[in-house]
């Protein structure tokens, strides 16, 4: 039997058994769900990322009311929990822009759109009965993970320096200065998006579209959502970086590994390296 008669005959088999015409339609839906959920952000970044903010920021509050709508009467669990999910990403964006910026003390600024972000975390982690295990909150191996956090950290805060040329957040580097960096980058920033995009996102979109497909639609969601520098290498970037912490993640299961890894490259790269770079010559 050549190859053409076998796919015939299977094109037949699946147009005759029901189970195999419902796995068809299951999988096309979620393919479907999947291009649309990252067409949502797709839209509104890339008008963010050539200067068009307020158009945007429409589209986000689009998005918000109709992924509220959705989770709201869409009957199917598994789809409502990832649309509560995609709910908090028009949130983030929103809080960005809505937080004033501080000249004198750039680093309030993360405090003020992060600290928020935990309430909706919240209610969405304690509504969909995410567990402890789901979310990462397992503290073994704290005491290695440390160190590697900040290896990591300073390997990728360097390429991303490189990458954009960061604009330090602190004036200089007295340790009171690189503390007060770590403790917002780690415990605001890095707490927070993990939880986001680690924890409950990639942990969803794992559970529909399976541990490599959700891997990768995380990693390109948390690349996207740094179009607000407005260069393509930090997107590419920001998706690199997001999928090695996301394999991480599902390798440990760990948000204490992969916060402070996320903090530390934060760290790094808007603190002590170009601080060093441009106060010493040594870049």
């Amino acid at each position: 039997m050549t190859n053409f008669d076998k796919n015939i005959r299977n094109f037949w088999n699946s147009a005759e058994n029901p189970e195999v015409r419902q796995k068809n339609s299951k999988h096309q839906r979620r393919e479907v769900l999947g291009g649309t959920l990252l067409l949502l952000i797709v839209l509104p970044e890339s008008l963010i990322y050539s200067g068009n903010i307020k158009i945007a920021l429409l589209l986000y509050v689009g998005a918000l009311v109709a992924l509220s709508l959705i989770s709201l009467f869409l009957k199917e669990q598994e789809i409502r929990n990832i649309c509560q999910v995609f709910l908090l990403l028009p949130i983030l964006r929103l809080m960005n822009f809505s937080v004033p910026f501080f000249p004198e003390s750039p680093l309030l600024s993360f405090v003020f759109v992060y600290t928020p972000m935990l309430i909706p975390l919240t209610i969405v982690a304690i509504r969909q009965q995410l567990t402890y295990d789901q979310l990462g909150l397992n503290f073994k191996n704290v005491g290695y993970y440390l160190p590697i956090s900040i290896l990591i950290g300073l390997v990728l805060g360097y390429v991303e320096f490189l990458l954009i040329q960061t604009t330090p957040l602190i004036p200089d580097l007295p340790l009171i200065n690189i503390l007060k960096l770590t403790v917002v980058m780690v415990l605001f920033v890095g707490i927070t998006e993990e939880l986001l995009f680690r924890s409950i996102l990639q942990t969803r979109l794992e559970e529909i579209f399976g541990s490599r497909n959700g891997l990768v639609l995380s990693s390109l969601v948390f690349g996207l959502m740094n179009s607000g520098y407005g260069t393509s290498y930090e997107i590419l970037y920001a998706s690199v970086a997001g999928f090695l912490i996301g394999y991480l993640f599902y390798k440990t299961r760990s948000l204490p590994l992969i916060a402070p890894t996320h903090g530390f490259i934060s760290v790094f790269s808007f603190g002590i390296l170009p601080l060093m770079g441009y106060g010493s010559g040594f870049f």
